[in-house]
């Protein structure tokens, strides 16, 4: 077995190994140009963290990470993104040898760790199982079915926390009479849930920071000045809570930033009304599903279950110390 580092003479060849290894455990099929944009056309593409395995039968392994300083956690952390081996070559201790390739690189960025979780910017979409016409647009760590992280444990990596991957279909979705019930209750305290009209309500952005979230401050404002609908929690004029934005994307998936509600208005109920009210407003914009991922031990868990998401992946995350 020869690793070396990956060139764009086994492209063909690489994509060909994925696409009958990775979809093994649900990752999308590429085309050359989606694998192309997805390893290589992105901003933190390092050709010192990208390998291939060969032997006799051609290219048998491919494996990638990636580490920027300006991600979430990149002044420690390096990310690895997949390692994918075709089974009749697959052993650990080629799993192993990835690995290390990998690790090393980091090392030399001065990095002290590897993880592996949502934060990764090579996003690596995975289909529906119960629905495989659907898909998610990233994977937020590894399955346990695969291979590979057998070889994470047994290389040292902790599994940290599982994240759930959630679905629903659309098209029969309906508010549960608790929630409009809650709804009322919240109407008698002078809360409402509505959709967001500039020129009549006040206080987005000054909630958006108060959620201290600097990416829903920068995304949702951005959306909705393009246009998007967004649905949200007011207090007479005053927005204090909001979800979505309402997208659309072209295969049919609900595509939202988020949920958030001002700290000073917590405890009416108002997080649960929002997002099924979302719900409902992603169904009467025409999408078919919707598709989120959330953590095992979050309590949003059973709020996503009661408005009929099913738990159809659960992804590991990992990390090691260098």
């Amino acid at each position: 077995m020869q690793i070396r580092p990956y060139s764009l003479k086994e492209r063909s060849a690489v994509v060909e190994l994925w696409n009958r290894e990775a979809t093994k455990y649900d990752y999308k099929p590429f085309t050359e140009q989606e694998f192309q944009d997805t390893f290589i056309d992105h901003p933190y593409y390092d050709a010192h963290c990208i390998w291939v395995g060969s032997n006799e039968k051609g290219i048998v392994g491919f494996a990638a990470g990636c580490s920027g300083a300006d991600l979430p956690l990149g002044d420690a952390a390096g990310y690895i993104t997949s390692v994918i081996i075709d089974a009749d070559a697959a052993s650990p201790e080629l799993y192993n040898d990835f690995l290390l390739l990998i690790e090393e690189r980091f090392r030399k960025l001065g990095k002290k760790q590897a993880d592996l979780l949502f934060f990764n910017p090579v996003k690596l979409k995975w289909r529906i199982p119960s629905a495989p016409q659907h898909e998610h647009n990233n994977a937020p760590g590894i399955s346990k079915d695969q291979p590979l992280y057998e070889a994470l444990i047994t290389r040292g990596y902790e599994d940290r926390a599982t994240q759930c991957g959630m679905y629903l279909k659309l098209g029969s979705f309906v508010v549960p009479e608790d929630i409009l019930s809650k709804e009322a209750k919240g109407n008698g305290k002078g809360y409402a849930v509505t959709s967001y009209t500039s020129n009549l309500h006040t206080g987005l952005d000054a909630t958006l920071a108060a959620l201290q979230n600097p990416q829903w401050e920068k995304d949702v404002v951005a959306y909705v000045k393009d246009g998007a609908p967004l649905v949200v929690a007011v207090r007479g004029s005053e927005v204090v809570g909001f979800a979505g934005p309402i997208i659309s994307e072209p295969n049919g998936r609900a595509f939202f930033c988020g949920i958030g509600v001002h700290p000073e208005h917590e405890g009416h109920g108002l997080g649960s009304i929002l997002f099924f009210r979302m719900v409902e407003a992603f169904q009467q914009a025409g999408c078919e599903y919707i598709s989120l991922f959330t953590g095992m031990n979050n309590p949003a868990l059973r709020i996503y279950q009661k408005a009929g998401f099913t738990i159809e992946k659960q992804f590991s995350i990992l990390r090691r110390e260098l």
